[in-house]
C-alpha cells in the first residue's frame, strides 16, 4: 500500500509542520573517496548553519538568511544553502500566516479561503531553491551512490516540498507524495549508517502516523507490509531529541505536539518550557506551554469550580505567560501579535471556566488596530460564547449579531445562528 494513502487524515495535522522547522543537513557522512567540503570549509559552514538555525528558531527570519546566503555563496557546489533559504522562506510565511504554531496549525480557527491561494512569487522563489537543492545532491549522488549526507539532504528537500504543499499551497496528495519520499530516502541512509540518528525523525513520525489509523485501516495496511507504531513512533522521536545533532531540537519541537496529541500535557508543558527558555526570542514555545497547562488542568478535572474558588496551579501558570506576553513590547508591540496573544489568552480563560475574563479578553482581541480578520470574527463568537456562559445573555446575543454582520470563518455564522435560535 502506497505511503500516500496511509498518511492521508493524518500527515497534514503534524508531520508537513515539523518538517518545515529546518529539516537540516547531518554533519556527519559516510566515508567516500573525495569529502564534500574541506575540514576547514565545514567548521565554517557549521557555524553558519548554527547560527542561521538558531536565529530561525529565535524568529529572526533577516539574520537567519544572511546566514544562508553566505552559506549559498561560500559552497556553491552544496545544497544547504538553498535548502535553508527556502525553509527560512517557509517559515517566515508560515509565521506571517499564523500558521506556524502548532495548536493554531491543528485547527481551523485561522484558516479562510482566502488565505489558501498561495502567492505565485513566493512558489516560484521556494520551487527555484529547491529544485537546486535537489539538484545539487543528485550529482553528488550521481559520483558518490552510498554518500550518506547527500541521501539524507535529498530526504529533506522531499519533506520540505511536502511542507510547502500542504501549508501553503494545500495540495495534499503532492505533500502526501513528497513526504513518502522523504521517508523513503532516510530509510536508505539509515541502511547505509544505522546510527545517522538524524535521518530517523521522518522515520518516528511515519511509525506514529500508521500507528495512530483506524484498527481497520491498520489492518489493511499489514497486509501491504506498512507497520507502525505510536509507542515506537514517539520513543524514536525522543531518541533524536536526546542524541541528534542537528535535527535535535526539530524533535523536541515535535514532541510537544505529539505529546499534546496523546494528552501527555505535563511533557509537552515542560518540553516547550525548555525551548523557549533556549530560544527566548520564540514566543511561540511561551504559548504552546500556556496551551499544554491549560490542558493539563482541564484533563485534570481541577476547573469545574474555578469560577467560585479560583484556578487551578497549571492554569494560573498559564495565565502568567498570557499577561507576560502582553507586557513585553517586543512581542505585544509587533504588528498582528498582540490580538492573538488576547486571543489566546481569552481561550485559556475560558476553558478554564474564568467567563468574565475570557469575555474581556477576546473583546480587547476585537480592539487591536490592524487585527487579523479572521480572528476577529472568532474572537466576537468566542467573546458571545463566554457572556453565555455567565449568564449574561443579551451582551451575548450583540456578540453572535456581530458575527453574522462579518465575513464567514468556517462555522462562525452556523455557531451564531444557532445560539440565536435561527434556524436559517
Amino acid at each position: 500500500m502506497n505511503l500516500t494513502k496511509l498518511m492521508m487524515k493524518l500527515f497534514p495535522l503534524s508531520f508537513t509542520l515539523v518538517v518545515a522547522l529546518v529539516p537540516l543537513g547531518a554533519v556527519r557522512a559516510q566515508q567516500t573517496n573525495s569529502q564534500w567540503l574541506s575540514a576547514t570549509d565545514r567548521i565554517r559552514y557549521e557555524g553558519l548553519r548554527d547560527s542561521g538555525c538558531e536565529a530561525l528558531y529565535n524568529l529572526d527570519y533577516n539574520l537567519a538568511r544572511s546566514r544562508f546566503n553566505e552559506i549559498a555563496h561560500s559552497f556553491p557546489q552544496h545544497p544547504a544553502g538553498p535548502q535553508y533559504l527556502a525553509s527560512a522562506l517557509l517559515l517566515d510565511a508560515l509565521y506571517k500566516s499564523r500558521r506556524l504554531q502548532a495548536s493554531l496549525y491543528s485547527s481551523s480557527t485561522f484558516y479562510t479561503g482566502s488565505e489558501d491561494k498561495a502567492d505565485p512569487n513566493l512558489v516560484n522563489q521556494f520551487r527555484t531553491l529547491t529544485r537546486e537543492a535537489q539538484r545539487l545532491a543528485e550529482v553528488r549522488l550521481k559520483q558518490y551512490p552510498k554518500d550518506t549526507e547527500a541521501l539524507y539532504f535529498l530526504g529533506n528537500v522531499a519533506a520540505l516540498k511536502a511542507a510547502f504543499e500542504e501549508t501553503v499551497e494545500r495540495r495534499h496528495f503532492a505533500a502526501l507524495r513528497d513526504g513518502s519520499e522523504a521517508v523513503s530516502k532516510h530509510r536508505q541512509v539509515l541502511a547505509l549508517d544505522p546510527k545517522y540518528v538524524d535521518a530517523e525523525v521522518t522515520i518516528g513520525m511515519y511509525d506514529y502516523i500508521v500507528g495512530s489509523l483506524p484498527t481497520p485501516v491498520k489492518f489493511v495496511a499489514g497486509l501491504f507490509g506498512a507497520q507502525g507504531s505510536k509507542k515506537r513512533g514517539i520513543a524514536t522521536i525522543e531518541r533524536v531529541a536526546k542524541t541528534g545533532r542537528v535535527a535535535r531540537d526539530q524533535a523536541r519541537t515535535l514532541l510537544v505536539i505529539l505529546y499534546v496529541r496523546e494528552k501527555r500535557y505535563a511533557e509537552a508543558a515542560n518540553q516547550a518550557r525548555q525551548l523557549s527558555a533556549q530560544f527566548p526570542g520564540n514566543y511561540l514555545y511561551k504559548i504552546e506551554t500556556a496551551d499544554a497547562l491549560v490542558s493539563q488542568a482541564t484533563m485534570d478535572g481541577t476547573v469545574k469550580n474555578s469560577a467560585r474558588v479560583g484556578a487551578p496551579a497549571p492554569a494560573l501558570e498559564a495565565y502568567g505567560i498570557y499577561t507576560s506576553l502582553l507586557h513585553d513590547r517586543d512581542v505585544a508591540g509587533t504588528v498582528g501579535l498582540k490580538d492573538l496573544i488576547h486571543f489566546k489568552f481569552g481561550e485559556a480563560l475560558l476553558k478554564t471556566g474564568q467567563n468574565e475574563r475570557a469575555a474581556a479578553e477576546f473583546l480587547a482581541a476585537v480592539k487591536v488596530e490592524g487585527a487579523n480578520e479572521g480572528l476577529v470574527t472568532m474572537a466576537h463568537l468566542y467573546a458571545a460564547q463566554s457572556l453565555d456562559a455567565g449568564n449574561r445573555r443579551s451582551e451575548a446575543m450583540v456578540q453572535y449579531r456581530l458575527v453574522l454582520s462579518r465575513p464567514d470563518v468556517y462555522d462562525a455564522h452556523l455557531q451564531a445562528r444557532k445560539a440565536l435560535g435561527e434556524n436559517r
